[in-house]
């Protein structure tokens, strides 16, 4: 008898079954795993996946999200996002896409959960300062961070530095690139990582295209006559109202948001199945031998995306109350990080060790975008009290 079959508990054996028998063979299986960096045992009751999303979910660098902007200064507001609200967001929608394709949904969430542990403090403005601060010297990108943060940064095993997470949730963060690496260099470099990956990185827009609005909604640096001139929320409300006719403020413009989440998911579930079922992949690895992601929206959303996405940024990205305070809140990262490179004793004995095989400015590139909000800020007021 199977081990687990007579403790009325499923093993890790039979959950590997489960995927091999219900999940479409385009799926990534977590029993076909490519692997981890260093070899560890398997686990009794847990898929590789499942392991994964245990350990991002235990990490340092996730609990910290919570303390980190995501677009309104962290602190501002009671019910603004943050990063990690926002993580959990692109993970519920990564799911649910995942389930509806038949893909592994433990897979999807992993990459969700972990594709924002390396953003720096203050959102993107913090990424773009600590990118200046980094211009000559390699270079700052939050997808890369993340994607160090799980291969070096974290230490909660004394047995290997990082997370050791498996090669697909680490294939997942490598967002943006020309060709991902595969794990032995006699394999040749493709386009495409996993489908469960591409699921991640089309549902991190769908999040925050639609929950930007609602902050800036609920923030009150949106009105209904800029919102009206954008074509994604004129098509939800107009639904809303034919449902709804009664609704008004303050459900009024959550059931829209609710609305656009379901439309913008809709879209990808279907347009995507089609173009699988088009181009007739048969396997995970037939998948990553395409030229483009197959996760995609529909080219009519496409387009309607890419005007909400101008209209974010005209309209709430560069608004005044956000840019301004981001903007004050940068100049203290930079001010942090010079004192640093100035006085490196500051960072600390655990972070001074990693200078000799890191560089001085890699050291400290490392530390400042570990921290939070509050914590820097509490740090730029250390170093000016010093001075």
């Amino acid at each position: 008898m199977k081990r687990g079959a007579s403790n009325g508990w499923k093993s890790r054996a039979q959950m590997e079954k489960t995927e091999r028998t219900t999940l479409a063979p385009f799926a990534q299986k977590s029993g076909e795993s490519r692997g981890r960096k260093y070899t560890e045992p398997s686990h009794a009751y847990r898929t590789e996946f499942q392991r994964d999303r245990a350990r991002i979910i235990h990490s340092r660098a996730f609990r910290r999200l919570e303390y980190k902007t995501q677009v309104f200064l962290n602190g501002t507001g009671d019910h603004l996002r943050t990063r990690l609200t926002h993580s959990i967001e692109v993970a519920s929608i990564s799911r649910t896409i995942a389930r509806a394709l038949s893909l592994n949904e433990d897979l999807a969430e992993a990459i969700a959960l972990a594709h924002d542990l390396g953003h720096a403090p203050f959102g993107h403005s913090g990424e773009e300062m600590l990118a200046q601060c980094m211009s000559d010297h390699g270079g700052f990108e939050h997808n890369r961070q993340s994607l160090r943060v799980v291969e070096v940064l974290e230490s909660a095993y004394p047995q290997f530095p990082g997370l050791n997470l498996t090669f697909e949730v680490r294939e997942g963060l490598q967002k943006h690139q020309a060709f991902y690496d595969p794990p032995t260099p006699s394999e040749e470099k493709y386009r495409c990582p996993s489908l469960e990956a591409q699921i991640a990185n089309l549902a991190d827009e769908i999040t925050y295209y639609s929950h930007d609005l609602d902050d800036a909604v609920d923030f009150e640096i949106l009105q209904e006559a800029q919102l009206e001139e954008n074509a994604v929320w004129q098509r939800s409300h107009a639904a809303v109202k034919a449902r709804y006719p009664d609704a008004h403020e303050p459900e009024l413009h959550k059931l829209i948001i609710r609305d656009i989440i379901d439309v913008q998911v809709q879209d990808v579930v279907t347009t995507s199945a089609q173009t699988i079922v088009d181009l007739g992949v048969q396997s995970a690895d037939e998948v990553r031998k395409q030229e483009r992601p197959l996760i995609r929206y529909s080219e009519r959303l496409l387009e309607a995306n890419r005007a909400l996405r101008k209209f974010l940024y005209k309209n709430v990205y560069y608004h005044p109350r956000v840019a301004e305070v981001n903007q004050r809140a940068c100049e203290m990262l930079r001010k942090v990080f010079e004192a640093y490179v100035f006085d490196p004793a500051r960072l600390g004995e655990g972070a001074t060790r990693r200078i000799e095989s890191e560089s001085l400015h890699r050291t400290v590139c490392d530390y400042v975008a570990g921290m939070t909000d509050r914590y820097l800020v509490e740090e730029y007021a250390r170093i000016a009290d010093a001075r």
